[in-house]
This record gives C-alpha cells, structure tokens and sequence, in this order.
C-alpha cells in the first residue's frame, strides 16, 4: 500500500491484490493480470513466502512475456543476485525502502524501457544479455512525512474480518540496536527516522474517519526509543480528541512509568515486549543488551497501570542449554504478562546469526520452514536435537496457556487452549476413527 500511494503520487495507475486474502491461486491471479495487462508488475516476499512469490512470477512471465517483472522485501533485499538467480522469469530486484526507488522505476520504464535499468539506484537487474547487476545503493529517505500515507482504498478493507476494525500504522524506520537475529537495522538502518506527531495523527483522522477503525497497532520495531517525540504525539492526540485504542512494541530499556501513564491517557491498552530469553548469558548472547531486572521491572510498571502485556521469547540460540531453555520457560511464567510468544530462532538472510551459522554450515536453506516454528539449524552438530528444540516449544505454549490460575483471569482462552490441543495432538492420532464417527453420523 506505501509503494502503491508513492505510485498515485506521481499519477500512475495502480492495483493491488491480496492473495492471502482473496486465496484465488496463482492460475486466477495470472489470468487477472493478463486482462489488466499492465507494464509492471510487483511481488513483495518475505523469506518463507519467496518460494510462492516467484512461482506467481513464473506464471505472469510465461502469460505477458514482455511485462516487467520486480520483487522485493527483506528475503531479496539481502539476496539479490540469488533471487535473481533462481527466478530467470525475474527481471528487478527492489533492495531496501521501495517507495522512491519503485516509483522512479516505473517512470524511467515507461518511456525508456529496460535501457533504464543501469541507472537506477537500490535495484539488482537482469540486462538483455542475462547478465544480473547491483546498482549503487539509494539513500535512505530522509523526511518520513513526505510518503504519502499507505493506499487503503485499493484494498477491500471490510474483507478481511477483523473481530473489530483495527488498523496498523508504521510511525518510525530505523533501528540503533544489534540483537543478532534481526535484520531491522540492515533493512532501514541504524538511524532511528519517525514521522512528526502531527503527520502520525493526521494518518489516526484518515483510519478513524474514513475506515472506522478504533484499534490500531502500531508496527514500529521500537516505539518508546525518543521520548520528546512522544510528549510531541501524545499533546497532540489529545488536542484533536480522538477516541482509539492502541498497541505498541518496545525494549524492556527505553521504559518508565512517565512515559507509559502518559501514552495510557492517550489510549494505550497493549504493550508488547521482546524479552527473548530468561538466561542473562544466552541474552548476551544475542547482543541484546538488556538485563532479566529490566524485563522484570518494565513488565510490572505496566501490569501496575493496567495494560495488557505481551511478551515474546525465542528457543534454540546457538550455544543455549536444555537447562537454559526451561529457565526461560520458568521466566515467562513468573512474569505472568497477558499473553506469551514463544518461537524458535530462525536466522533468516540478512541477520548477523545466519552469516555466522552460514559459514559453520549449520543451517538448511528450504524457505517455506522458516516460519519460526520449525528448528532450520542443523542442532544435531550443537549438541541437541530439532525434535527436542521443537518439544521444547511445545512445552512452553502449554505450561503457560494451561494453567489453571491463567485461564481463571483469561477465561475466553480456555475455547482457544481447547480448540489448538485438538486441532494439534488429538485431530492427527485419530483421523481415520474421526472420520469414520463424521461419516456414520452424516449417514444417520
């Protein structure tokens, strides 16, 4: 949608469909884009999707020959020439921000054609020869205000069946932080850039008015990094009166009390924390620079203001112990936030851990498993297992969601505990008897 309204800035027409959405298929979608026959057409692709995203690209290929044909998003920001590589169908490669980059691709492609190609920064191409290239890199944008707020109107926004009209919202890009299993800061850069308070609230006015929306979700890695420019979006929020509620994500280190009694009268209701580990040693680690006191305290300033907590802790660091990982277990528990995430460490491309487990040859590179559920590094050649990394995941998600003092403070999760043990353990062990039972029912 951002790249979409960069594109409407600069008055080309524009269409967007979302599949996993809409579930057409690649047949449908194809057969779409061959009566709209456009010049361009544009897949973004994380890294278990890449393998889906280039078998669309395939199809358009073989359809409209003569179409142009660009992806991007973080997989092939940091494996260009890869991508390009295993995609001969794929002519551009978008590497980092798209929004400048792809709108003067479109221009420039409109009346030059492929001859347009050298000369755009921030891109790898395909030349006419078969040859791939990378172009000098693009300057990260400076001025967030000045992209045009996402294209909504493009997208069938009552479809996709929210339990209630919610919308995200990105107020910042930039990480200044060095945790080894993020990409954040390769992607849009160790400079912390945001939008003005009054360009954020501008973006709340058009959700509220326009989409009806009264939840929003903000996606920004680190919300609470610069605290002037939360004053800044707070004053103004409570200037133009706004009745929202909304989420934020933030380090356990950029938390105080202040801050968050302040952001609460403005409608903060969720705070979502990525604690990662309940081992400081597995914690440094990581390089995340934060202490088990920290998560402890910034997880009670804000159970003490009554907002909701999520946290988030990952299992299967190189180097963790069994020990370790149950530890961590036993710190999600203690801290007892709302609700808990657990994951296992996917070192995907552009992560400081994948070059290092690269190089040792301790990961597989089949895309579609790194989804964060299943172990993709060859644990066997550390000392453990993938099917213990994988019960130990297991392990957590029903010691914390299945105790009884939980579900009696968070009644509506006992449907959802049911449903997933079902769905998980029971439903694959007796198919065939289930089965079976449905048929003679349905027969009765």
């Amino acid at each position: 949608m951002y790249l979409a309204s960069s594109l409407e800035s600069a008055s080309l027409s524009v269409g967007i469909i979302d599949d996993n959405l809409k579930e057409w298929g690649i047949k449908k979608v194809t057969k779409i884009i061959k009566k709209l026959n456009p010049s361009i057409v544009g897949v973004t692709a994380t890294t278990p999707l890449i393998k889906k995203a280039l078998e669309y690209i395939k199809s358009i290929k073989k359809l409209l020959p003569n179409i142009l044909t660009v992806i991007g998003g973080p997989h092939a920001t940091f494996l260009p020439i890869k991508t390009l590589r295993e995609c001969p169908e794929l002519d551009v490669v978008v590497i980092g921000e798209g929004e400048e980059t792809f709108k003067e691709l479109a221009l420039e492609y409109e009346s030059k054609g492929k001859k347009c190609l050298e000369k755009i920064r921030g891109i790898a191409y395909r030349d006419n020869d078969e040859r791939l290239h990378i172009n000098d890199p693009r300057p990260l944008i400076e001025n967030l205000d000045e992209i045009p707020f996402p294209a909504r109107h493009l997208v069938p926004f009552k479809e996709y069946n929210l339990s209630e009209e919610t919308g995200g919202i990105i107020s910042s890009r930039g990480c200044p932080y060095n945790c080894e299993y993020c990409s954040s800061s390769k992607m849009m850069g160790k400079r912390f850039r945001y939008r003005s308070a009054e360009n954020i609230v501008d973006e709340i006015e058009e959700l509220v008015n326009d989409y009806n929306v009264r939840e929003i979700t903000f996606l920004d890695d680190t919300f609470t990094i610069h605290r002037r420019r939360i004053e800044e979006f707070c004053n103004e929020l409570k200037n133009r009166d706004l009745d929202i509620d909304f989420t934020i994500s933030s380090r356990v280190d950029t938390i105080n009390r202040d801050t968050l009694k302040n952001l609460k009268t403005v409608g903060l209701n969720r705070i979502y924390y990525g604690a990662e580990s309940g081992s400081q040693r597995v914690l440094n680690l990581m390089k995340k620079g934060i202490t088990l006191k920290q998560i402890k305290d910034a997880v009670k300033v804000a159970k003490n203001l009554n907002l909701q907590t999520v946290t988030s802790f990952m299992f299967g660091y190189p180097g963790e112990t069994l020990d370790e990982m149950n530890k961590t277990i036993d710190f999600s528990i203690k801290l007892d936030p709302d609700y808990c995430q657990y994951s296992i460490l996917t070192p995907f491309p552009g992560t400081p851990i994948y070059y290092k487990l690269k190089r040792k040859g301790l990961i597989n590179e089949n895309w579609e498993e790194y989804t964060v559920l299943n172990p993709v590094i060859k644990y066997e050649k550390l000392g453990l297992s993938k099917k213990l990394v994988k019960k130990i995941l297991e392990k957590a998600y029903v010691k914390f969601y299945a105790r009884p003092s939980y579900l009696i403070k968070h009644p509506w999760m006992f449907k959802v505990f049911i449903e997933t043990t079902f769905r998980t353990y029971i439903e694959p062990k007796y198919k065939k008897f289930l089965n079976k039972l449905k048929n003679y029912i349905f027969e009765k």
